[in-house]
């Protein structure tokens, strides 16, 4: 029988002042040992060293000052990956001004909601995404300011505040136990939630994850495909390598695989943070780069489970293993996971030492042998709420105890196996995905009478949405119809949550009370 103690490691010490403010610490840190010279960032428009970085960040504290933003105001940052991003995100928290990072990828709709929710008082936005923002701005109650990377409809450009602001600035006196920053979660169901992050949670991923997992130190250059705007990809950007003095990498372009190819073969990273999706297309590609042209060390993947033979077959070719592990935004970073020369692919791997992970059962209790169970997490950097959500605060953060919504199985060597959602969510590329957003979205088609929408897995084991469509007629052409029906979800939801398999069928399995049985779908 294994018992919670044969597979969760008590959280060693991490001490933290009471007064402390994470921008202010993830950059003095790095003048202190003399790394002003060093480079910091690179971007798609140049390098940019540690103490050109501080001076940014510094600019940006008093450019947001000057706008009359005062501590506890909140921003929204929907800046693209390039220095812009950690530029504003820290000088906002060193301001003790709180920035909440959103996905780029998103609709008007999703912005609408999220300025409303949040009463950001002001917006950081890069030029390109001003289109998908306009509908939301006109609406927005609380929001005073936008501010764009260029010239555009009239907005104060970014690079011009920042320039006419002094380089120097002193942090606001926090705590470390203060509200720093939020990200947007869309969670297991409903609306996006946002998910409210203190002070310390950014440097206990850095502590407990990224130095003695992966060993980062100031001579690593680290590339994260996961951009800035995710749990993941803030860790994998911005706290680790602050934490350490390493460089980071930041890629504006979505990350496809010949945009991941170029920066690997020509900057040269040590570490590389992917997804799933990610690494099978790019061993999919005639284009995958040759062992000898890289310098990886390690590589790691989060967002879904890492298929067994993807994870062989990448390493097979590359010689560097890949550290398949599981986070969440509510945690801020992975907490249970694979670690260098303890691979075992087809699993999670173990917990990340300072996170406790219990399984239980449908009625709350713990698992204590044989079992797939809901995953909890106890962590110093859990989440203290969702915003304007109590409800959904109580369900998810539970004392000291934190439900991930994922079922897992643990063996009896302590490594843990992916069993799916405790609900109906799909999670493609990293993102989850409602079916009935989806379903929603097909059902405006005119064409459309029903439908239902399935997790189901592609030639690589990924998880993809899969459509069950009853239509309205049977005159319409099936094959021009599936096109038309794909590109209509486009237009209203993110590029990632559209149907890739249409199935046309006469009707759906129902209940007795109307309910769509969608295990039946998925089992064919």
């Amino acid at each position: 029988m294994l018992s919670r103690a044969d597979h969760t490691v008590s959280p060693p010490l991490i001490e933290i002042p009471r007064r402390y403010n994470a921008a202010h610490d993830l950059l003095e840190r790095n003048l202190r040992a003399g790394r002003a010279e060093k480079i910091a960032y690179i971007d798609d428009a140049g390098r940019y060293s540690y103490g050109e970085l501080v001076a940014r960040v510094n600019r940006a504290a008093n450019a947001l000052r000057a706008l009359g933003l005062e501590p506890e105001d909140r921003v929204m940052v929907a800046l693209h990956d390039t220095i812009d991003f950690p530029s504003v995100f820290l000088g906002a928290i060193k301001a003790g001004i709180v920035p909440i990072a959103v996905n780029t990828l998103l609709t008007s709709d999703d912005y609408r909601f999220m300025l409303d929710d949040s009463c950001a008082k002001a917006l950081f936005v890069s030029a390109p995404l001003l289109e998908t923002f306009a509908p939301a701005l006109a609406e927005a109650r609380s929001l005073k300011h936008v501010i764009a990377t260029a010239g555009a409809h009239g907005y104060p450009v970014l690079g011009q505040l920042m320039a006419a602001a002094e380089p120097t600035a002193e942090p606001v006196d926090t705590t470390a136990g203060e509200v720093c920053f939020w990200l947007y979660s869309s969670g297991s169901t409903g609306p996006p939630k946002g998910t409210v992050h203190v002070h310390s949670s950014l440097l206990h991923t850095a502590e407990l994850y990224a130095r003695p997992i992966l060993g980062i130190t100031e001579q690593d250059v680290v590339f994260s495909a996961a951009k800035l705007f995710f749990a993941y990809g803030l860790g994998n950007s911005l706290t680790f390598p602050l934490a350490v003095g390493a460089t980071a990498i930041l890629m504006a372009e979505r990350p496809t695989p010949e945009a991941v190819f170029k920066r690997l073969v020509d900057l040269q990273p040590s570490i590389f943070y992917g997804v799933p999706t990610l690494y099978a297309a790019m061993l999919a590609s005639p284009r995958l780069p040759e062992r000898s042209t890289v310098a990886l060390r390690i590589c790691t993947s989060a967002g879904e489970a890492l298929p067994a033979d993807v994870g062989r077959r990448f390493t097979a070719h590359f010689g560097v293993d890949i550290l398949d592990g599981i986070g969440s935004t509510e945690m801020l970073h992975i907490f249970l996971s694979n670690r260098p020369g303890d691979v075992r692919y087809g699993t999670t791997g173990k917990p990340v030492p300072g996170y406790q992970i219990r399984l239980c059962d449908e009625q709350g209790q713990e698992i204590t042998g044989p079992g797939l169970g809901e995953l909890q997490i106890n962590g110093p950097s859990t989440a203290v709420m969702y915003w304007n959500s109590r409800e959904k605060s109580r369900e998810t953060f539970m004392g000291a105890w934190t439900r991930a919504g994922d079922k897992y199985t643990v063996d009896a060597e302590g490594y843990y196996t992916y069993g799916g959602r405790s609900d109906d969510m799909l999670k493609v590329s990293g993102q989850y995905v409602s079916p009935f957003e989806v379903e929603a979205a097909l059902m405006s088609h005119p064409a459309v009478l029903e439908a239902a929408v399935v997790g189901m897995a592609d030639a690589e084991g990924l998880i993809k949405p899969k459509a069950f469509v009853v239509l309205k007629s049977k005159g319409h052409g099936v094959p021009k119809l599936e096109a038309a029906l794909k590109a209509h979800v486009k237009t209203q939801l993110a590029p990632h949550k559209y149907p890739r398999w249409f199935e046309f069928v006469p009707e759906l399995p129902k209940t007795a009370t109307g309910k769509i049985q969608r295990f039946r779908l998925r089992a064919g």
